[in-house]
């Protein structure tokens, strides 16, 4: 019965969300509304409320996304110069994941896994 999911995560700034997922990440948009961003990638689609109050410090949106690429993802961005989580870094987990993480201007977590 269920056949996607679609997280909502808040933004303060449409244009500055939608910059960095595009321009760093490689998003595309394919919904914007007064109030509302629709961005996608491959198979995975994020959609951002706007909540112009937001404090980032106080933000705890998180988002996990599988991927089958991890290390060309993962050089892509570099590339890039995508801001890696300090904390993030590509690394083996113990559960069996090879994972990294990004925060977006919202302080928003991503965090990007591949089944070893």
């Amino acid at each position: 019965m269920l056949t996607d999911i679609n997280p909502k995560l808040p933004m303060r700034d449409k244009k500055v969300t939608s910059e960095f997922y595009i321009n760093k990440l490689g998003f595309k948009e394919i919904g914007d509304y007064q109030g509302y961003l629709m961005l996608q990638k491959d198979k995975i689609e994020i959609h951002f409320f706007e909540f112009k109050e937001l404090d980032p410090k106080e933000n705890y949106g998180q988002v996990y996304i599988r991927t089958d690429k991890i290390d060309d993802f993962y050089k892509s961005l570099l590339a890039k110069q995508t801001e890696i989580h300090p904390n993030g870094k590509l690394d083996t987990k113990p559960w069996g994941q090879k994972e990294f993480s990004v925060l977006d201007p919202d302080n928003n977590l991503l965090t990007f896994g591949q089944r070893i």
